[in-house]
């Protein structure tokens, strides 16, 4: 199997920009979380036994399979959100996001979700408070940035 090389840079370029607009990742997540003001909500779209596993502390729960009837009374139209789910493997994030746009939400995707959070050894929110595990070296190398 080759590569196809045909799409012309400018639709590349189209393309990628999109994808910007609605995604963000981990870090800059945890970046803005830290910062105390961070001009978004953070929405968990996991199940109710996922969400007492662990999650992204200061997160609101909001299921996505809820979140048509619920989210009119526990979200501020005025107030950006960014959803997470499981992980890369789970889509449920971008369903959660698809369902807040067609509400008329301004919105952006977590990529990497929950579980490149926890990989990345950022904080967990548990019933036994807050913990924090090793960074998995494959995802945040110790001292050593992406340089992105």
């Amino acid at each position: 199997m080759s590569l196809d090389w045909s799409t012309p840079p400018a639709d590349a370029a189209v393309h990628f920009a999109r994808r910007l607009a609605v995604e963000t990742d981990v870090s800059d997540v945890h970046a803005a979380l830290e910062s105390g003001a961070p001009g978004f909500v953070l929405l968990d779209s996991r199940s109710a036994e996922s969400w007492a596993q662990g999650h992204v502390p200061g997160a609101v729960h909001l299921p996505g399979r809820e979140l048509a009837v619920r989210a009119a009374a526990e979200l501020d139209p005025a107030v950006p959100v960014v959803t997470y789910c499981w992980g890369p493997g789970c889509n449920g994030a971008t369903r959660a996001a698809l369902t807040l746009a067609q509400l008329g939400y301004r919105v952006r995707e977590m990529i990497g979700g929950f579980e490149y959070w926890a990989r990345e050894g950022l904080p967990v929110q548990t019933a036994d408070g807050v913990v924090r595990a090793p960074a998995d070296p494959l995802t945040a190398p110790a001292a050593v940035s992406c340089g992105c």
